[in-house]
């Protein structure tokens, strides 16, 4: 029917965005390490769905920079390297700040309570935290928060960079190369900056403080990179 999703059925569009999100997850916590041989013919058996909505969605992880179809060989996981997602990291720093001054929406009680329930996760993180759980926690933030922008397209631009770019800290994490109680701590701090700054009902400052997290988690990502270089 034509108002299914309001009665709970997902409409043809919902389960689109459904698996899209799902595969991208996937990808992000490295369920799909790179280099991973992703089946269409697989897909659609797991999710009872054809090879006609699992064809469009992976086009549309491609379009993201997330897998790559390879001739002959079918749709791969790309690799998730610094060098080259450089300049899309130091593009998601300059165009977070816009989301102070391009349509900023001013939150209510409700998203008040998410983002406590946020900084409740956080932190949890000091004492059952994995990189897992931090990465998972870190995309519910970035959700959350993007919420304060009612900019379509700066919503799309900074989802898609967010997401090309996430899995560069999973990496390392995994690897043992961060000291993952700093980055919990830090990330706490951010939070409750967040939480500050929004009480007071500055949107700009709310801005300017993910700007500065993510440049120095960039900052963190490339010095990590440098000490490899030379170590």
């Amino acid at each position: 029917m034509a108002d299914g999703a309001s009665d709970g059925v997902m409409t043809v569009k919902d389960r689109h965005a459904a698996l899209h999100e799902t595969l991208r997850q996937r990808i992000c916590l490295l369920d799909y390490p790179p280099a991973t041989h992703l089946s269409e013919i697989a897909l659609a058996k797991e999710f009872g769905t054809s090879r006609t909505p699992v064809r469009r969605v992976l086009a549309r992880l491609e379009e993201e920079g997330l897998v790559q179809s390879v001739h002959g060989v079918g749709t791969i996981v790309t690799d998730a390297d610094i060098t080259e997602l450089e300049q899309a990291y130091r593009l998601r720093v300059e165009l977070t700040a816009l989301t102070g001054t391009l349509d900023p929406v001013m939150p209510g009680d409700v998203f008040f309570k998410r983002l406590q329930a946020l900084i409740d996760r956080a932190f949890e993180m000091g004492v059952s935290g994995t990189p897992r759980s931090f990465t998972e926690l870190d995309m519910d933030v970035f959700q959350t928060l993007l919420e304060l922008t009612a900019n379509d397209p700066l919503r799309q631009v900074l989802e898609r960079l967010y997401y090309q770019t996430k899995r560069l800290w999973l990496v390392r994490a995994i690897k043992a190369e961060l000291d993952l109680e700093d980055e919990y701590r830090i990330f706490r701090h951010e939070l409750e900056a967040i939480q500050i700054a929004l009480q007071s009902g500055d949107l700009g400052a709310v801005a300017q403080v993910q700007r500065a997290h993510i440049s120095m988690s960039f900052n963190r990502l490339v010095r990590r990179r440098s000490e490899d270089a030379t170590g």
